[in-house]
């Protein structure tokens, strides 16, 4: 088997040769272009898809066909099939509805998000271990704990919960993971030996979100915690904050100061919600200084509430959580609108196209779920939306029975956009999966659902320890799923229209809440119990 660098070496040189053969493709179809609402060219598309098809590969191999003619893995594997970037240039808009599933950057090697890239679609990159073990786990002793206040009452947290997923990425020779914990602490470890890359960043308070890394190349994170959220610069001898935004920066808000979303970051403006209920879109104006660290002068050129005087009209009748309108899920960029939801329900699109020439963004979807939202929207390569909802307040279920609680939205369609909809008693926290045309989607109780795509019909059912939180992550055919009695499962995803068997189990100590990474022959996850993994062949 080849050693990681070889195997590095080996992907740099197909990303070469794809990005080289379907440049000479794109030359040789260039014409005039009609530009679809989602900014998608909609000129020849059968012969345009046909032609991409062929020079990365062949129809249904994954673009696999390595630069020396050997047989090799796909350039990046996890994803359905082979497509654009998500930052790609040669896009006339923000996030090409075509990158769904694909890399999100070449400028960066890596996981660099929750699920990946903006439109929440990309789980990682083979090989999946076929046998997988504990190979190393941090800390030694004890575990990543601290002390948070929950209504006022001081509770212990302990290792790391939804939605949690590391960052990995490449850098040189070595092989970067990160990721926020319970002890207050954002951790920079060596993937291939668990030491500490970086000392801890002591962020203030416990981080449940998924840590985010610069796609462009800076060596920047972003990361917020139930204290603030923060800019932090990874070229010193230690992690410093170059810039730091508190709940109370901006005026009304809603509900709490904690951070959860997973920001995106794209032609240097940051896109984040907060648990204050307001959404933010902010101007990095990233550098390199004279001494060569990278510096930031961040501006927020925009910042809106999540919720209308609508929303919380319909939420009158909730008590205590009348106002609880959060932004807790990761927003998600497609075409040129930023979509989003939350915690009352309400997911939005906002068309971001003239947000470089300093137009204002503009609010173009509107849709009411009817419950708590918390996991993060998908898009997949057509622009349609999938959405999971909680099932918990009783005091608007008619809606929510009325909507369902797995959900397929075409945006297009503003005045009845369902277009299927699956009832399940105990709701969704969990982060939908796409896979070759089959929606997964875990519940609170445990039960997994398999959907078609495109009709919504029930292909499978599954049932593991609920709650089921974990975000199922989806790579080279083999589906990783976490349960909350400590055991991550391998299933075979190579039919996943059937019943996926089983491949493998290990146990760790903990409900496993937060979303593995799978980077490399690796898998890197955090369980309640207190310790962060990495699990891989031995």
């Amino acid at each position: 088997m080849p050693t990681r660098s070889r195997l590095k070496v080996q992907r740099q040189q197909r990303a070469l040769a794809v990005v080289l053969l379907l440049s000479l493709v794109l030359f040789a179809c260039v014409e005039d272009r009609v530009v679809d609402g989602l900014g998608r060219d909609t000129t020849s598309t059968s012969t345009d898809a046909a032609s991409a098809d062929d020079a990365a590969g062949g129809e249904g191999d994954g673009g696999d066909a390595p630069a020396d003619g050997a047989g090799a893995e796909p350039v990046a594997s996890g994803s359905t099939d082979t497509g654009p970037l998500a930052n790609d240039d040669g896009y006339d808009g923000w996030v090409d509805p075509a990158s769904s599933g694909n890399p999100w950057t070449s400028e960066v090697e890596g996981l660099l998000t929750f699920r990946g890239n903006p439109t929440r679609s990309y789980y990682g990159m083979g090989p999946v271990p076929e046998a997988p073990e504990i190979l190393w786990s941090v800390p030694p002793e004890g575990g990543f704990c601290g002390e948070s206040s929950v209504g006022g009452e001081a509770k212990t947290w302990c290792g790391t919960g939804w939605t949690g997923q590391p960052s990995v990425w490449e850098d040189g020779d070595r092989t970067w993971v990160a990721f926020g914990a319970y002890d207050k602490n954002v951790h920079f470890l060596d993937a291939d030996s668990g030491e500490d890359l970086l000392p801890p960043f002591a962020i203030g308070d416990i981080v449940k979100g998924s840590v985010t890394r610069d796609p462009d190349g800076f060596p920047l994170l972003y990361s917020g915690s139930r204290a603030d959220f923060h800019v932090i610069a990874t070229d010193r001898e230690q992690p410093e904050s170059l810039w730091s935004m508190d709940a109370e920066d901006v005026q009304p808000t809603l509900w709490n100061d904690d951070w959860d979303s997973s920001p995106l970051v794209i032609d240097d403006y940051l896109f984040e919600g907060g648990e204050n209920s307001q959404f933010f879109i902010v101007k990095l104006n990233r550098a390199l200084g004279d001494d060569g660290l990278v510096t930031v002068d961040p501006e927020i050129v925009f910042n809106a509430p999540g919720w209308d005087d609508e929303l919380l009209a319909d939420l009158s009748g909730s008590g205590s959580r009348g106002e609880d309108v959060s932004i807790e899920n990761s927003l998600v960029v497609v075409g040129d609108t930023l979509y989003f939801t939350n915690s009352g329900g309400l997911i939005q699109g906002w068309d971001i196209s003239g947000l470089a020439d300093g137009e204002p963004p503009e609010r173009t979807f509107r849709f009411w779920s009817g419950d708590d939202t918390d996991a993060s929207l998908v898009a997949d390569d057509e622009g349609m939306l999938y959405f999971g909802q909680q099932v918990e307040r009783s005091s608007t279920s008619a809606r929510s029975q009325e909507v369902g609680q797995l959900v397929k939205l075409d945006p297009s369609n503003p005045e009845d956009p369902i277009v299927w909809s699956i009832a399940d008693d105990h709701g969704i926290w969990a982060t939908p999966g796409l896979a070759d045309g089959v929606v997964i989607a875990p519940t609170d109780s445990g039960r997994i659902i398999g959907a078609d795509a495109e009709t919504g019909e029930i292909l499978w059912e599954k049932q593991l320890p609920g709650p089921t939180w974990s975000s199922p992550v989806i790579v080279d055919d083999v589906w990783v799923q976490g349960d909350c009695a400590g055991t991550l499962h391998g299933f075979d995803l190579s039919d996943p229209r059937v019943d996926p068997p089983e491949l493998w189990t290990v146990e760790v100590e903990g409900c496993i809440e937060s979303t593995p990474g799978v980077w490399d022959g690796r898998i890197f996850v955090g369980a309640r119990g207190g310790r962060f993994y990495a699990f891989g062949d031995a």
